[in-house]
């Protein structure tokens, strides 16, 4: 079935149904105001799940880059090749193509090598950022391992004119700055985001003579979201996002030859929602585009690059069978093309079908079932699975169980890289199984998880004859066990709050009985705040533990554990704190480390920002 038959598919099947649902429930549904989600997977069924959503506050004390606040914020481990270069994630011990970002409900992996380079994501121009830990292919396709990161935007009726600036500048000459606009009646909402970072990033090295050299940087990103409510059951959504940067490579050697590497990619979606009493409709149509060029010699004009381009047509369907059971019907249809180094035109079309169901049972018990299964020509695709339990029994306590199998597709180089693809790949295959339990008692809160994940058929490119190709050849399991405490305490114009994390990971070869490279055993974060009418300080700790950077676990080629300590003292103005003026001090110990090898980061360095809401 070709791409033009998929699409007339849904067409036909959504409105047959919209225009059914319409008929036989005809009563009307008033919202006064409405928080406009698209990312609904992310909304109804991950309760079985552990996710935790970044406070504001966080987002606005962090760097620009999704790197900076996730390494801070949770237990993910991140391998950045010197400040502000390439980012990669390491989520639950898995690779970093197996950590899935997801912006508005789409997964935005990249094409081509099929992971996200995190500090190309501009964290201002999102209104909310979520982690979702464990499996979650089911929902939201390949990559979904280790877990998926969630980047959103919010829409709102009846919210009036706001406006939000940013400013930031810091040492390296760094420049951070966004500007968010947002306008809404009882039928229409828009906002626009708009931010740009810029930096010479020319640290010195601890402990060294040594400078980073090369390593300036620049991006910028603006997105513009608009809704429209066209009657009581109806609404136009349209959110649209594009990005620009460039980045100079640091170098580890004086006489490396100086190179860059330019990114421009744009996503679009379009949704209509439409809600008929007992059915919520949501009709997608997005398209995203994925453009790179890499300069071997900044000095020259000689590049190489590529481009993906990939269209999706989804249509959500939830039917509330009654108040305690829902059941969610999703089809969808990804149509990829690539081209550009080393990749001639290649294409490949993929249908997945969805099936959800949620029970309350009782206030306190809840169930989770999902499946999916891909069709396509390009591999073969298995049978995924979710199910899911959340149990209160008691107020202070739930416990939170689930399974699930999930997958990695093969990317275009995988597959077509010239000369070394390998179009008889298999998806990466994971099952995993995990339970959490959570204590909450009077502000305080405590979260123990544990995890197990069995992961075949890993892709690795390996050496042959003639060059580098890609086959299905390691078998992975990961395990281990996350903790949170978090201490929320008032004292009449005293606020204390108080957050520790620590996570314990063991990512092995099944074959060599090594650890992953670049996979920690220990990470920990802590974080103090206290606020006093309108002084607020904090502290904020970042402890990885020892890394290997050679699969046979050498100790001698080992990354040494590291601690860095960031302190902030904020200031808030006006008649309700809609300004604040802030000063961060990082990497206050001036600890010398590196997350990859040779890659150091810098020392102590300082930063003063300044927010105001109007």
């Amino acid at each position: 079935m070709d791409m033009k038959r998929h699409i007339i598919f849904i067409f036909l099947v959504s409105i047959t149904t919209g225009a059914w649902s319409q008929s036989a429930l005809d009563s009307l549904q008033q919202l006064d105001e409405v928080i406009l989600k698209t990312d609904m997977g992310l909304n109804r069924f991950s309760q079985t799940q552990k996710t935790e959503q970044l406070s504001d506050t966080i987002l606005t004390r962090s760097a620009a880059s999704l790197t900076d606040v996730l390494n801070y914020n949770s237990l993910i481990y991140f391998k950045e090749n010197g400040l502000g270069m390439v980012s990669s994630a390491s989520f639950r011990g898995t690779t970093a193509q197996q950590t899935a970002v997801v912006w508005n409900g789409i997964n935005i992996n990249s094409q081509f090598n099929g992971q996200t380079d995190f500090n190309t994501i501009n964290i201002r121009n999102f209104d909310n950022i979520t982690v979702r830990s464990g499996g979650g292919s089911v929902l939201y396709g390949s990559g979904a391992i280790g877990g998926t990161i969630h980047l959103n935007n919010q829409l709102r009726f009846n919210q009036g004119f706001k406006n939000s600036l940013f400013l930031r500048y810091g040492s390296f000459n760094t420049w951070d700055g966004s500007f968010k606009s947002g306008m809404s009646s009882d039928k229409f909402a828009v906002n626009f985001e708009m931010s740009r970072t810029n930096s010479e990033n020319d640290y010195d090295f601890v402990d060294s003579e040594k400078q980073n050299t090369n390593g300036n940087y620049y991006n910028q990103s603006i997105s513009a979201n608009v809704a429209y409510k066209i009657n009581a059951k109806n609404t136009l959504k349209l959110y649209s996002y594009l990005y620009d940067g460039e980045r100079h490579f640091s170098q580890i050697f004086a006489s490396e030859t100086p190179t860059k590497y330019q990114d421009y990619n744009t996503r679009n979606l379009m949704e209509w929602v439409g809600l008929y009493n007992q059915f919520t409709s949501r009709l997608k149509l997005a398209y995203i585009t994925e453009d790179y060029n890499y300069f071997a010699n900044i000095n020259k004009e000689n590049s190489t690059g590529a481009e993906a381009k990939t269209i999706i047509l989804k249509h959500d369907l939830a039917f509330k069978v009654h108040k305690n059971l829902l059941l969610n019907s999703v089809i969808d249809v990804t149509q990829t093309t690539a081209e550009g180094a080393s990749i001639e035109n290649e294409s490949r079309t993929i249908t997945s079908l969805n099936l959800l169901l949620k029970h309350n049972i009782t206030s306190r018990l809840l169930y989770e079932v999902s499946f999916r299964k891909e069709l396509t020509e390009n591999y073969k695709t298995p049978f995924l699975f979710h199910v899911g339990v959340n149990y209160t029994p008691f107020e202070f306590y739930t416990m939170t169980l689930n399974g699930s199998r999930n997958f990695r597709m093969p990317t275009f180089n995988d597959l077509y890289w010239e000369g070394s693809g390998n179009t008889e790949l298999n998806p990466e295959d994971s099952y995993q199984v995990e339970m959490g339990h959570a204590f909450q008692y009077k502000g305080i809160s405590l979260s123990v998880t544990g995890y197990y994940n069995d992961i075949q058929d890993m892709i690795r490119w390996v050496p042959t004859a003639s060059s580098w190709k890609p086959i299905n050849t390691d078998h992975v399991k990961t395990y281990g066990l996350e903790t949170k405490l978090a201490i929320k305490q008032q004292f009449q114009n005293h606020h204390f709050l108080i957050e520790a994390t620590y996570g314990y990971t063991i990512s092995e070869n099944q074959q060599t009985k090594k650890q992953l490279i670049y996979v920690p055993n220990h990470k920990a974060a802590g974080y103090f705040n206290y606020t006093f009418k309108r002084v607020s300080t904090y502290y904020q700790l970042l402890y990885v533990g020892d890394v290997f950077t050679l699969s046979d676990n050498n100790p001698k080629y080992t990354l040494d554990a590291y601690t860095v300590s960031n302190i902030g003292a904020e200031y808030a103005l006006g008649a309700t704190k809609q300004y604040r003026f802030g000063i961060q001090l990082k990497n206050l110990f001036n600890e010398n480390y590196q997350s990859v090898a040779n890659r150091y980061m810098p020392g102590i360095n300082y930063n003063f920002y300044f927010n105001l809401n109007f």
